[in-house]
């Protein structure tokens, strides 16, 4: 794999052919990843899989018609073909009055930051093989787990270069580790699969095989001889793991794209109080170690640790160049890029601040209600926020988490869940976007 200083030159070597063939401005994005995984299936190796990968995107402009191209040929050769390829492209496009690369004034400058991306402990293939084994082991060893889907380890690291035509060129590495399992409970047409899974920037970060396989095992038997519940409208609370969801929902509707093309529920909803105005929403690009951390943003723009939801209020979109434009915004250090396309839009590192309430104190005045730890299907309107999506999970019976319950729906709008909605204490910061246990009264369940 290429390293940092490598993939930068060949941006810059990329962006400069392509001024030299004629376009007025371009910038170059490289990626390159490593990765290797190791799997284990009932006490016995199931897979090791290496994986390399290297590619190169160019987008340039001649006048304000623009085109973007992408490939893994690294050869001088084949980057001189791509950089004519995509201004030929270009002259054909049609124009776009908004694109454009970020100002110079709005890049990032000065020193860049030690976020503490890239461990540089990399296990050797033996270790993983035992971790994953490890993982695996403690599933299968809990009572009532009858059969395994498998358990994982694998670890990666991926470096990331930017090169623009205004004099941008920076570039950075990460690493990242994870460990997983998947086990069955039960016989036959009984049966019931969950999972768990960690992942961390540090492999020291990580909990420990036992734990993450233990969680896997648990889950799955808890699954076991779920029933239906009657169709009503109750009390819904969304444990950690997939309550994040509901924040993914609103920074997509909070998109400078999905604004500017009215495709958002948020749209004209500015000064609305959407949540409890004790509710908090921030985001942090650069808090050590984080998952989704990064010090500049897909168009060479700096990001910037905000508050998305203050005082229950958004406080505010989160643009590239073209979305801020057709808005008259500024630059909020939220582009996002693949190797080819134009940017888009994307936040790093969100959180919900935590509530004053322990879960069993969130759910203790709940006559009859839901717990859900699963959600299916993609029952959501982002035009509307009209949110239908199948679920599975537990009956809350008398403030208690009682007997599994599957086969069921939860339905409700997400301007009206947003405001519904009230969290707990119990946050902790192991995902990309995090959130406590989240209650939301009067949501409505369909089942029998």
């Amino acid at each position: 794999m290429i390293d940092k200083e490598t993939a930068l030159a060949r941006c810059q070597d990329l962006v400069a052919l392509a001024q030299r063939m004629g376009a007025d401005a371009a910038d170059a994005i490289a990626r390159a990843n490593a990765s290797e995984a190791v799997s284990m299936r009932l006490g016995k190796l199931e897979e090791v899989e290496r994986s390399e990968s290297e590619e190169i995107g160019l987008r340039v402009f001649v006048g304000k018609r623009s085109a973007s191209i992408h490939t893994s040929d690294f050869a001088p050769d084949g980057l001189l073909a791509l950089a004519e390829r995509a201004v030929q492209m270009a002259r054909h496009a049609p124009e776009d009055r908004h694109s454009g690369l970020a100002p110079q004034e709005k890049l990032f400058t000065g020193e860049m930051p030690d976020l503490e991306l890239d461990d540089p402990d990399q296990p050797h293939p033996e270790a993983l093989r035992e971790a994953a084994l490890a993982t695996e082991d403690a599933a299968r060893a809990v009572d009532g787990v009858t059969n395994s889907n498998g358990g994982g380890a694998e670890a990666n690291r991926a470096v990331v270069a930017l090169a623009t035509s205004g004099g941008f060129a920076r570039g950075y590495a990460g690493s990242g580790f994870s460990l997983s399992a998947s086990v069955i409970a039960g016989e036959g047409g009984s049966m019931q699969t969950d999972h768990a899974s960690r992942s961390a920037r540090f492999r020291a970060d990580l909990p420990t095989p036992e734990s993450v396989g233990s969680e896997a095992g648990q889950r799955a038997v808890a699954r076991l001889n779920p029933k239906s519940m009657p169709s009503r409208e109750l009390p819904v609370v969304f444990e950690p793991r997939i309550g994040g969801g509901l924040l993914g929902h609103l920074l997509g509707a909070m998109s400078g794209p999905a604004i500017a093309r009215k495709a958002s529920f948020l749209l004209g909803r500015e000064d609305e109080d959407l949540f409890d105005s004790a509710i908090r929403i921030v985001e942090q690009p650069l808090r050590k170690r984080g998952q989704r951390s990064r010090p500049f943003d897909g168009e060479g723009v700096p990001c910037t640790d905000r508050t998305l939801v203050e005082g229950g209020r958004v406080t505010g979109w989160l643009t590239n160049v073209s979305s801020a434009d057709q808005l008259g915004l500024g630059l909020t250090g939220h582009a996002s890029r693949g190797g080819g396309g134009s940017p888009g839009v994307s936040a790093s590192n969100v959180h919900m601040e935590p509530g004053s309430v322990s879960p069993t104190r969130l759910m203790e005045d709940i006559e009859d209600g839901l717990y859900v730890t699963s959600l299916f299907g993609q029952g959501v309107n982002p035009v509307t926020g009209d949110y239908s999506r199948g679920a599975t999970g537990f009956r809350i019976r008398k403030g208690e988490i009682a007997e599994p319950v599957a086969e069921i729906t939860i339905a409700g709008n997400l301007i009206d869940m947003f405001r519904a909605l009230t969290p707990a204490d119990d946050l902790e910061m192991i995902r990309s976007i995090n959130v406590p246990t989240l209650r939301i009264d009067r949501m409505m369940v369909a089942g029998e």
